[in-house]
């Protein structure tokens, strides 16, 4: 920090960064500012010095032109990442100490079961099995005799048991875990795939666009008009001229309104007014079909009363004819009836 760092100026000027100083202790933030900070770099400090023990410059400090707040988070951070690979590394070192504890711990066991076998062995002068022994020799021997080849396709197997999590592997369960991946890569390649044909495609269209933006900036169909500015000078003394006379034509409706005595419409007004010019619209078509009846006729009534009679004469004879035809019809087609003598 800048008020914490050693101030080496004139003596003139010695009072004024006092007082500064002083001002900034004093402020309680700024305290808090300065104590985290003072915390952090001893953090630091320190850390660096754990790491560089043996070096003589500076005694693994950082030289004072590079204590800024971007050099303390940068190594803050590469603190907190060490420590982390520090903690994985001795977990894991702990782990393989304890399967290392484990393993010797089993075969110090077989190895006392196999002494104690062979001891029974000698006083009973026969030969007892032991499971386990029997097929820890067995395992052992087919290890010792297995080729290398053989060697390199068990360790292949084991390798690809642990990557695939498989407690206890045989070539059917591998087998079908490897064409499970085989078939999971595939699904992922198509899927890389179509986020590529994706991202051409949006390629495409941000290229496209920024043609459409360069040309919007740049093209000729987009630029103003040449005397844009004259017409917005006409169009703004237009609008003046038009508002200077809004309050004259005002004044001419009040006067208007006052000797003639407009009246004052409502929205209920207007709406039965609509209702009634509605239903002259539906009375008018209603005289229209009614007057389509009559057309063709002449305008003389006398003489339309004459042509109206003698289609109504025609209108007879058609109806007395249709009526003949229909009995002749129903004569035709009824059976003959033979009279009975008495």
């Amino acid at each position: 920090m800048a008020h914490l760092a050693p101030i080496n100026t004139k003596s003139s000027s010695i009072s004024t960064s006092t007082s500064t100083s002083q001002a900034a202790i004093f402020s309680p933030s700024v305290a808090r500012a300065a104590a985290s900070t003072a915390k952090d770099w001893s953090y630091v400090d320190s850390w660096l010095r754990s790491k560089y023990a043996g070096s003589s410059i500076n005694r693994g400090r950082p030289p004072a032109f590079e204590r800024t707040p971007e050099t303390l988070k940068a190594l803050l951070a590469l603190a907190a990442a060490n420590e982390a690979a520090d903690e994985d590394r001795e977990q894991l070192a702990r782990i393989e100490e304890a399967a290392l504890a484990e393993v010797q711990a089993a075969e110090r066991e077989q190895d006392a079961r196999r002494r104690k076998v062979e001891a029974e062995a000698e006083k009973k002068q026969e030969q007892p099995v032991d499971g386990e022994l029997l097929a820890a020799d067995l395992l052992a021997a087919i290890e010792t005799n297995l080729s290398k080849d053989g060697k390199a396709a068990l360790d292949a197997m084991a390798s690809m048991a642990v990557d695939l999590g498989v407690a206890y592997p045989t070539p059917e369960t591998l087998g079908a875990k490897f064409v499970e991946l085989q078939g999971r890569a595939l699904e992922l390649e198509d899927s890389i795939e179509r986020v590529n044909l994706l991202q051409r495609y949006l390629d495409r269209e941000s290229a496209r666009m920024e043609s459409f933006l360069e040309e919007l900036h740049h093209g000729e169909a987009y630029q103003p008009a040449p005397d844009l500015a004259k017409q917005n000078l006409e169009l703004q003394r237009k609008i003046k001229g038009m508002t200077a006379k809004i309050p004259e034509l005002k004044s001419q409706v009040i006067s208007l309104e006052k000797t003639v005595g407009l009246p004052r419409l409502t929205v209920d007004d207007v709406r039965k007014e609509e209702e009634a010019y509605l239903e002259l619209l539906a009375r008018k078509k209603d005289l229209d079909a009614q007057v389509r009846a009559f057309a063709g006729l002449p305008a003389d009534i006398e003489a339309a009363r004459m042509e109206l009679e003698a289609l109504r004469a025609d209108l007879r004879d058609a109806t007395e004819q249709r009526d003949e035809n229909f009995e002749r019809l129903v004569e035709r087609e009824s059976p003959v009836k033979t009279r009975r003598r008495p």
